[in-house]
């Protein structure tokens, strides 16, 4: 596929990056170091731009059966994110394609071009079982190359004509381009969309989330989608501690304001190279903060950067994570937001041109 260099969402001919950081991966046995003689920023060795891969996968529909997440199926039509975040859980998955989860994570993008046509395939058999699908269960489903490819809205196409049920996180505005779709779904019970804002600040966005939506964009997505009758939520994800848990509160005050009806948050959690990816971020733009920030993290996760246990990887324990809790849940109900999103419905859906069709339609 094509190579492109896209600048920030919202910064016109400006590119930036989450991460210059190459961490090895974990499942290699050789690493690149850099050559310590070089007159060379290292940095600079490493291009910059974007490649857009094919993905061959022969499948699109995921499974998971982890108890604290609310889906079985998931549908992610790209591997990696440009969006740049540096806290992304999602950037060690990109180890097992035989990259790093630093830089190729947000510059090597795998595009399933068949996306569309595999998952009409997959709804149409016998053997699916009507159930919600998540989009962006791993990697945003609107990052900044689906303005072009629309893969994603062409898969909201499919599930559409299916009436199969939907659930979407995203940091990206484009999600209301397919307010119609949406919409359509919604009408039987079928569609729930969850917006992340992590923060108002809009210099904070832009070095956090580098080529994610600004947050303005995102609050008038929220608007445009709850007036078309789409039930809009909101992720505060992630809260990290010293950085933006103070912001809880008016978050979601501005999402209330612009039509979200729920709301819920993830505490960060930093598995495997994303420890790095992150511990780098926070020297180069919070550095007298780092400290404070890895310790409080430490205090939720038993004394560890990350703890995957099934129930509290999510909110962390401890009582700094008990008092993220109490601010969250009580902003929450100051703000009248619901805690938990609408239950999706699979009653309306139907295979086009099979029996259903030809006796209830």
């Amino acid at each position: 596929m094509s190579k492109s260099e896209t600048p920030a969402e919202g910064v016109p001919g400006r590119s930036t990056r989450g991460t210059d950081l190459q961490p090895t991966n974990r499942f290699e046995a050789l690493s690149y170091e850099p050559d310590p003689d070089s007159d060379l920023d290292p940095a600079e060795e490493r291009p910059r731009t974007t490649l857009y891969l094919r993905d061959l996968s022969v499948s699109v529909i995921s499974w998971n059966d982890s108890p604290d997440i609310p889906f079985r199926a998931s549908l992610n039509p790209y591997r990696g994110c440009e969006h740049g975040c540096a806290y992304c859980y999602a950037r060690p998955t990109h180890e097992y394609l035989g990259f790093s989860a630093g830089l190729d994570f947000e510059s090597r993008i795998l595009v399933k071009e068949r996306a569309p046509e595999l998952l009409r395939a997959e709804l149409a058999a016998s053997s699916w079982e009507p159930q919600w699908l998540a989009l962006s269960g791993v990697t945003d489903a609107y990052q900044p190359i689906e303005r072009r490819l629309e893969l994603t809205r062409r898969c909201l196409s499919v599930l559409a004509e299916f009436r199969n049920p939907v659930g979407i996180v995203t940091k990206n505005a484009l999600v209301a381009r397919d307010v119609d779709y949406l919409s359509e779904l919604a009408r039987h019970g079928g569609a729930s969309v969850a917006i992340s804002v992590t923060t108002l600040n809009p210099d904070l966005r832009r070095v956090l989330e580098p080529r994610t939506s600004p947050i303005a964009a995102r609050l008038e997505a929220i608007r445009t989608l709850a007036d078309a009758g789409v039930s809009v939520g909101v992720m505060v994800a992630p809260i990290i501690p010293a950085v933006n848990d103070h912001e809880v509160p008016a978050i979601l005050a501005a999402v209330k304001s612009a039509g979200a009806s729920w709301a819920a948050y993830v505490m960060l959690r930093l598995p495997h190279a994303v420890k790095a990816v992150f511990g780098d971020w926070l020297e180069r733009h919070f550095p007298e903060r780092k400290d404070k920030v890895l310790n409080q993290l430490q205090s939720m996760r038993g004394g560890k950067l990350n703890d995957p246990t099934f129930g509290s990887r999510m909110t962390g324990e401890g009582l700094l994570a008990v008092q993220t809790a109490q601010l969250f849940h009580a902003a929450r109900r100051k703000a009248g937001l619901a805690e938990d999103g609408p239950k999706l419905s699979t009653a309306a859906f139907r295979r086009p041109g099979g029996v259903q069709m030809g006796l209830f339609e």
